[in-house]
């Protein structure tokens, strides 16, 4: 018999492939039973309500991310960390070529979080990790005020991430924004 906290976990990856294949008005108890392989009753033991299940998602996702991310950046301090690594760095970001709903379950969270307060320290706390990633990139390739520009860099990976979602661009056009924004800085700018 499965341990509690396995099937738990269980649900919770459910609701993230649902989230990332049919969106959140596609999350419903029958549907996550299913996907988890658990009965009705454990989705509806283990989460009362909706949105608990929606926050335990997002708190999921944002531990794993800002885990990630953290790792990411703390490989960033190496002394000798120029542009092809910033490059791969950046790669991994984007993930790879092909979107899946693991790439695109973030982006429905982020949009509920929008919409429910209740949600939004959750959400803020794996943006915190990514501008963590994004300044320290910028600081190793000597871009002046890392910390202030990270939010930006952040946000054009979000932006073209989005882009590459709906276009199906290459994620090779987000490796080469980011590599053109670190050739600016705010004296260079026009």
């Amino acid at each position: 018999m499965p341990h509690a906290s396995d099937t738990r976990q269980s649900i919770i990856d459910a609701v993230l492939r649902i989230i990332g294949q049919d969106g959140i008005a596609a999350v419903t108890n029958r549907r996550i039973a299913k996907q988890a392989g658990v009965s009705l009753g454990s989705v509806t033991y283990h989460f009362t309500t909706q949105h608990e299940l929606l926050r335990e998602s997002l708190l999921h996702f944002v531990a794993e991310e800002t885990r990630h991310f953290t790792t990411l950046a703390d490989a960033c301090t190496d002394e000798s960390f120029d542009i092809g690594q910033a490059a791969e760095v950046v790669a991994q970001v984007a993930g790879g070529n092909a979107f899946d709903s693991r790439h695109i379950a973030p982006f429905e969270l982020y949009v509920q979080a929008g919409r429910d307060a209740r949600l939004r320290a959750a959400a803020a706390e794996c943006f915190a990790a990514y501008d963590l990633l994004a300044a320290r990139i910028l600081g190793r390739l000597g871009v002046p005020d890392p910390e202030r520009l990270a939010g930006v860099a952040v946000a054009l990976v979000f932006g073209q991430q989005l882009r590459r979602l709906a276009t199906g661009a290459p994620a090779e056009d987000l490796v080469d924004t980011l590599l053109i924004l670190t050739k600016f800085t705010p004296t260079q700018a026009p």
